[in-house]
């Protein structure tokens, strides 16, 4: 009687693995991903916006909470030492976080697009470092913190932007073109001089 109680057991056992098994590799695990711009640049004393989105299993409610802070890369900074909180999102109201934020920033997002975009305004030289975007969505609670290099600089040391590239670029095209027709009527005028010349002779 023994070696059948055991065979019982056993298969309990396995019934009960392969059980937990089928429900841990079918059920996903509650995560939230957090993307943001991985480096922004702004002209000193201007307005610009910190973008963060994230994508979330879950309906957005009024337990969803947004956490903005910042790091500044200044080691004679009050804020580099840590992150700060500069602002915070729950239930359906923001709340602005350290005094040196407080009329600087403005929640500019949708937060039932799922969009939780920050701008700063004006952008100061000492806004130079990491922000920070973090999201909860319960129980979707479990994700990486977006991160954004923020670079505050001079109007003449700023990047070019993608829309100035893209004209020049347009304008480049566009320049070539006319030296090509150009060069094209050239050729055809004097192909057909000489055919002129030769039907002369």
């Amino acid at each position: 009687m023994e070696p059948k109680w055991s065979n019982n057991v056993c298969k309990r056992a396995l019934l009960t693995g392969f059980m937990l098994f089928i429900l841990l590799v079918t059920k996903p695990t509650s995560g939230i991903d957090i993307q943001a711009d991985p480096e922004v640049v702004l002209q000193n004393g201007t307005a610009g916006t910190l973008r963060c989105t994230f994508k979330s299993s879950e309906k957005v409610s009024n337990s969803t909470s947004v956490t903005w802070s910042f790091q500044s890369s200044q080691p004679e900074n009050q804020f580099s030492k840590a992150p700060n909180v500069i602002f915070y999102f729950s239930n359906g109201k923001g709340f602005l976080g350290v005094a040196e934020f407080k009329r600087r920033v403005q929640f500019v997002g949708d937060i039932n697009k799922k969009d939780v975009s920050i701008q700063l305004s004006p952008a100061q030289f000492s806004d130079n470092g990491t922000f920070f975007c973090d999201v909860k969505n319960p129980p979707d609670v479990v994700g990486i913190t977006a991160r954004t290099e923020l670079r505050v600089v001079l109007k003449e040391n700023l990047p070019p932007s993608n829309t100035a590239v893209i004209v020049g670029a347009v304008c480049g095209a566009l320049f070539l073109l006319v030296l090509v027709a150009v060069a094209a009527c050239i050729v055809m005028r004097v192909l057909h001089s000489r055919h002129e010349y030769e039907g002369a002779r």
